[in-house]
Parts: structure tokens; C-alpha cells; sequence
């Protein structure tokens, strides 16, 4: 899956995960973490990083939605509900949440 450097910003800041944990759980190294976050738009270089991220993020209860899934442009994370509490979703760039 492809995400922006907007999602992996927000899926990290709505676990409220710092860098250097996210890279240590993950096996990307730190300075990787942080290029791709300092990056804009999709995420591009080593597929194997990229995924390792996405997955440790999806097994936090990240959910990744792309334009135009459930969303009004642009991408969006949302943090799976917990206890029954209802999560907003977080819309990156021109989107609404919805």
C-alpha cells in the first residue's frame, strides 16, 4: 500500500509513538523514519521499509484510507475504535473529515 508522508506523521502522532520507537519496532533505521516524514507526498524508496512501517502501524490499530475511500480528497488515517469509543478521522491536505 501506498501512503504520503502526511499519514505516517499522523498514524505516529495518533498512537503517540515517538521516532525512535516506531524505527526500533519496526527495523527502519531512525534517519530513513525521518527522511520519509520530512518528505511530501507519497512515500518512495526501500518497499521493504515502507512496509515494515505501514504494517507495525496497521497492528497499532492504524487504518490507511486513500482518496476517495470513505474520504472527500485527499488521504486520511484513522485509529481503529477502542472500548467503544468513536475516533474521529484525521483528514490530511484539502480533505473533510467524514
Amino acid at each position: 500500500m501506498a501512503i504520503t508522508a502526511d499519514q505516517l506523521r499522523a498514524a505516529r502522532a495518533l498512537l503517540k509513538m515517538e521516532q525512535r520507537e516506531l524505527a526500533e519496532i519496526s527495523g527502519v533505521p531512525v534517519q530513513t523514519l525521518k527522511r520519509y516524514e520530512g518528505a511530501t507526498g507519497a512515500l518512495t524508496g526501500n518497499y521493504q521499509n515502507i512496509s515494515s512501517l505501514v504494517s507495525v502501524l496497521e497492528s497499532a490499530g492504524i487504518t490507511f484510507l486513500v482518496e476517495g475511500e470513505r474520504s472527500n480528497g485527499g488521504p486520511v488515517v484513522r485509529l481503529a475504535k477502542a472500548a467503544g469509543l468513536k475516533q474521529d478521522p484525521i483528514c490530511l491536505g484539502d480533505g473533510a473529515k467524514k
